[in-house]
């Protein structure tokens, strides 16, 4: 669990608590968002997309993972926002 501190920028937000979610988890809340699993072109960065961004391809769901596995990245989530971020 991690507890981001806002000083400005979210009006009435303070702290925000992190908690890391599984894959599954992140399906769901991506789906519900109309959200897929992406890849920044040219790099092995991923993220969260909609598919109209030019700089990201819509990857698989096991390409995603196995992305964030070989980075030693996690997902975690508050209040349905999701960040990926180093485990």
């Amino acid at each position: 669990m991690f507890v981001v501190h806002y000083a400005s920028g979210l009006e009435g937000v303070k702290n925000m608590v992190m908690e890391k979610i599984d894959i599954t988890k992140a399906k769901q809340i991506a789906q519900n968002k109309g959200l897929k699993p992406g890849k920044v072109k040219g790099t092995s960065g991923v993220q969260f997309t909609k598919g109209k961004n030019d700089r990201l391809s819509v990857i698989t769901w096991d390409e995603f993972e196995s992305i964030l596995k070989q980075r030693k990245l996690s997902i975690y989530e508050s209040g349905g926002w999701m960040k990926i971020m180093k485990a």
